[in-house]
């Protein structure tokens, strides 16, 4: 398998993803084929700092880079040699299976969506976090940014793409999916939250076990929680915010140490036709090879092809 990586997304690239290819290779016994975007005059030294050859990987020289201020449809339009447009254009025509990249989200959403492009059926790609349980399983909650404002289709299918992402790439048999909402009872919620549960409901490809409330979020209720992306993103960096408050307090707790993001890698982009992994902009070398990790799980899995094959059932 071919995975591309932006080697210049992040605060701390490309040093801190050369670091990770280092730790990548020293862990996996049959490594993926690996290529490196970005500019090359600024991180072949560092590979050759950090002991490793450079032969080992394809390079991609991309002399262009998208900051994490800049406006991503204009950047992406104006920067056609940048890492990400680069890395965009080999995911699309084949060259790379996957592509990873912890820089400009703006500009990584915008090139999933007009380059990669949404799955036939799919309404509307999302994204997905890990929520660590109580009991030590772990959940999956989506949408969290990128769909502010949802339609109640929306939300039915985020617990489609959620339940075949928990199954293949999680490993869960039979997630059970809930709808985050402020009461269990039907009929609670506003008006998004109750029309979208009798859709959820109705939807015989998924386990829908019903209304969870806030305090279920880390307990065993349910496997996904669906909600639109703008509770999604609020519930999301307070779970962050748990880890840094554990880290403060000096808090040595097994549990609060599975809110660290790194130990996840990234978030994919569900829904669209090929692994697309979006990584934290503060990410070190342990997420970076995280997300090589997950990259791997989705091409192995076949994720994308069982979404289609998902929704071609339902539209025929």
């Amino acid at each position: 398998m071919n995975i591309g990586i932006d080697m210049m997304g992040g605060d701390f690239a490309p040093l801190e993803a050369v670091k990770a290819l280092k730790l990548y290779l020293s862990e996996s016994t049959t490594p993926a084929n690996l290529f490196l975007i970005g500019d090359q005059d600024k991180f072949l030294p560092m590979l050759s700092e950090e002991g490793l050859d450079a032969t080992q990987f394809k390079i991609v020289h991309a002399p262009q880079v998208i900051e994490m201020n800049e406006h991503p449809t204009k950047a992406l339009k104006e920067k056609q040699q940048s890492s990400i447009a680069i890395g965009f254009y080999l995911l699309s025509n084949g060259k790379i299976d996957a592509f990873i990249s912890a820089g400009n989200t703006g500009a990584m959403l915008v090139g999933t969506m007009y380059t990669i492009k949404a799955i036939e059926g799919v309404l509307r790609p999302t994204i997905a976090t890990i929520i660590p349980k109580e009991n030590g399983g772990t959940g999956l909650l989506l949408d969290v940014g990128i769909n502010a404002d949802c339609k109640p289709e929306n939300l039915q299918q985020f617990g489609v793409l959620g339940a075949l992402y928990a199954k293949h790439v999680l490993g869960i048999e039979a997630p059970r999916v809930g709808l985050v909402n402020i009461g269990e009872e039907e009929g609670k919620g506003n008006l998004l939250a109750q029309a979208a549960y009798p859709l959820l409901k109705e939807t015989t490809s998924i386990n829908f076990v019903g209304n969870i409330e806030g305090r279920d979020i880390f307990q065993d209720k349910s496997d996904v929680m669906v909600c639109e992306g703008f509770t999604g993103n609020v519930i999301l960096k307070m779970a962050e915010s748990l880890y840094d408050l554990a880290q403060a307090r000096q808090l040595k707790d097994a549990y609060f140490d599975r809110f660290n993001f790194e130990i996840y890698g990234g978030t994919p982009v569900l829904g669209v036709s090929k692994p697309v992994i979006i990584g934290h902009g503060i990410s070190h070398a342990l997420a970076f090879k995280n997300m090589i990790l997950l990259s791997e799980k989705m091409i192995e899995s076949q994720l994308p092809e069982k979404i289609k094959s998902a929704f071609q059932s339902v539209n025929t």
